[in-house]
């Protein structure tokens, strides 16, 4: 399929730099099937999902990944110190990180990123889109310490160009049930979950489950490629324990509906039961889901509203239709939802 077929107006004014507060009185959109649409809140959520139904959520933490350090001047021709701004979105070893960084240009092999007066990073390997491989002077849990403590919220660049980061995103940009840490982006569709909603989708029956999937930068990059085919995924973690799986098996046998929450629940799932069978793995998956994808496990998914053109918008067009979710996003954009990662959510069924 053409990119082209997956584009969409989306007026910036449609683009949230705020949640909603508190998070789960953000609206909801129900895509049905034969395009039948219905407008509802977070809150809603129990009594639009029956007795049953399973719930799977990615319980990965973000840690600060977003760093700013100094290139100090090189001995011969560099220049001067200049100041580099360094997402981290692949660990590749106990000391190393992909990362993208700015201004990449002012970057060579060999330089040295200084980010505080103990922690540094040697330029390994550079490809393009600013994607360089740094080597720290630091390794395993001592790194990460030393990132936590300097590091910020690594909010999407769409909101650093409109407004700072502030204390506030700390809190805001984590899921309540986070626990494990390894992400670099929230999983933004647990974002509009509160513990009062957790006990209230309990009291009515409707089970949870947990699984991981470290988010890496790399999910949100655009499509590029003319052709959707040639489009090629970067790499996560993800790990589904044996739990998991008996719940998500049972409810499955029984009749009951598994809903992921979120694109990374779902794209762990499916990566999970991709031989047949759901069972419990620990892997890193670049799956790519796109329209004409037979799903094996989930018979719906909550998300957030996507970007035109974008991997994410792929793999709800491959859930319920192309041509329902493009009516679905009109919908939505008429009646003022919010989109992206502090916007507003959508409960799609598969069609």
């Amino acid at each position: 399929m053409k990119l082209a077929a997956f584009d969409f107006d989306l007026p910036d004014d449609a683009i949230a730099l705020r949640p909603a507060a508190p998070r789960d009185r953000a609206r909801m959109l129900q895509v049905g099937a034969d395009m039948v649409f219905s407008d509802h809140h977070v809150y809603d959520l129990p009594s639009l999902l029956r007795k049953g139904d399973l719930l799977v959520l990615n319980d990965t933490q973000v840690f600060p990944a977003a760093l700013t350090g100094i290139r100090k001047a090189r001995p011969v021709g560099g220049g001067g110190d200049v100041q580099i701004r360094v997402n981290l979105h692949q660990s590749v070893g106990e000391n190393s990180w992909r990362a993208f960084v700015k201004p990449a240009k002012r970057l060579k092999l060999d330089d040295d990123i200084h980010f505080s007066a103990e922690l540094r990073a040697r330029v390994e390997d550079k490809r393009d889109g600013g994607d360089v491989k740094l080597v720290f002077n630091q390794s395993g849990s001592k790194l990460m310490r030393s990132v936590q403590n300097i590091g910020e919220v690594p909010l999407p660049p769409y909101i650093g160009r409109q407004r700072t980061v502030d204390a506030r995103d700390i809190e805001d940009y984590q899921t309540v049930y986070a626990r494990k840490t390894g992400s670099v982006a929230a999983p933004t569709a647990g974002l509009h979950f509160t513990d009062r909603l957790l006990a209230e989708l309990s009291r009515k029956g409707i089970d949870t489950t947990k699984l991981t999937l470290h988010v890496g930068a790399g999910t949100f990059l655009p499509v590029k490629t003319d052709d959707i085919k040639d489009h090629h995924m970067h790499h996560e973690w993800y790990s589904i324990e044996q739990e998991s799986c008996d719940k998500i098996n049972q409810v499955k046998s029984e009749g009951g509906r598994v809903i992921a929450v979120g694109t990374t629940s779902l794209r762990a799932l499916e990566s999970a039961a991709r031989s047949g069978d759901l069972r419990p793995k620990a892997e890193e998956t670049d799956i790519f889901i796109t329209p004409g994808y037979k799903f094996r496990v989930v018979d719906g998914l909550m998300t957030n509203f996507h970007l035109p053109r974008s991997s994410l918008f792929m793999l709800v067009c491959a859930l319920a239709g192309l041509d329902t979710m493009q009516n679905a996003y009109a919908h939505a954009l008429k009646e003022g939802y919010r989109f992206y990662s502090y916007g507003d959510s959508s409960l799609i069924w598969t069609n």
